[in-house]
């Protein structure tokens, strides 16, 4: 391994462990509910981002249809909790393993699709999965279902009286996406990925595995977003199929990693610490009025810092990034 690699790799590694211990001490001071609720959200889709990235940021296949595990792991989890009383930890693995073996299942046809078709195939699959739940009577349809609370159980994952919980919860889970991110960055697979996603062709012509290599990053991109979504139908209490496989939910899955920087490793946490807190403070501030004015301003500043910084908000944080705003600009030699 190359020394530098290796020690930027051990480096990452340390700033995420002092990071995590500096944002489990964070609630101890923040008392307000709703900054805590913010940062609940915020630690939920940076773990969404950061596996969405996993497949589309790595390995180059570009999802927006990921709202369909989404809402697979929330309404497994609350299905199997209100028809037949298994505990929502048990569902959490189970709405993982589903979506995906959905995902390799879907991904066999899919996967042979190439750019723009691609997005498309992703996106009219999962308005399919919303469709079919909304006319699924005994999942709800469109009524949706509401979990029962029945008072703060770790055993049940219920705290109708407190955000703390959920809060270390959604850190554990944007801790083990992001540290399954780094493993993974540094396997077989994260190389493979790698070369998939700059020319398939060539990787394939040196003995990558083009076709598995695209499975297995779908299968655990997936796992990880039902884990979110089942996490997410036991926060609200309440799901339907809007409210957990709307479109929307994959576009806000793809847009911290673009924003902080796709395919990278701390893209995805930093784009959703800028976006989450941003869409919630808009919302409650400016969109009460109906006018959609929240939309104009989140959308206006996300134009604004995607024309300043194309590459991602992370080239911001690089040596390399800063050094190249000041260096003077090289001239080519005359021959």
């Amino acid at each position: 391994m190359d020394t530098a690699f290796a020690e930027r790799r051990r480096r990452d590694l340390i700033v995420a462990c002092v990071l995590a211990a500096i944002a489990a001490t964070v609630p101890l001071f923040v008392k307000d509910v709703y900054v805590q609720n913010i940062m609940v959200l915020t630690l939920m889709w940076g773990a969404l981002s950061q596996s969405w990235n996993i497949l589309s940021g790595y390995c180059g296949q570009i999802s927006l249809g990921h709202a369909l595990y989404f809402g697979l792991g929330a309404y497994t989890t609350a299905l199997l909790f209100t028809k037949f009383g298994v505990l929502p930890w048990f569902g959490m693995l189970g709405g993982g393993v589903i979506s995906a073996l959905i995902a390799m299942a879907l991904g066999y046809p899919c996967f042979r699709l190439r750019g723009h078709y691609f997005v498309i195939a992703t996106i009219v699959i999962a308005e399919i999965g919303l469709l079919l739940f909304h006319n699924w009577d005994w999942a709800g349809a469109a009524m949706g279902i509401e979990i029962p609370a029945r008072g703060d159980s770790w055993l049940k994952f219920q705290f109708p009286r407190s955000k703390l919980p959920y809060f270390y919860f959604a850190l554990a889970l944007a801790c083990v996406a992001w540290f399954v991110t780094w493993w993974l960055e540094d396997s077989k697979w994260g190389y493979w990925w790698r070369a998939v996603k700059d020319n398939p062709e060539a990787a394939e012509s040196l003995g990558v595995d083009v076709f598995n290599s695209k499975m297995g990053a779908a299968a655990v991109s997936a796992f990880l977003v039902a884990i979110g979504g089942s996490f997410y139908a036991q926060f609200v209490y309440f799901i339907d199929p809007e409210s957990v496989m709307g479109f929307q939910f994959s576009l806000l899955m793809a847009l911290p990693a673009v924003l902080g920087g796709i395919g990278t490793l701390w893209g995805p946490m930093l784009g959703a610490v800028i976006l989450i807190p941003l869409t919630e403070l808009t919302r409650s501030y400016v969109g009460g009025s109906g006018r959609g004015v929240d939309l104009i301003v989140y959308g206006g500043l996300i134009i604004a810092i995607s024309l300043a910084r194309p590459q991602g908000l992370i080239g911001l944080f690089s040596f390399k990034g800063l050094a190249g705003l000041f260096a003077p600009k090289r001239k080519e030699a005359v021959r």
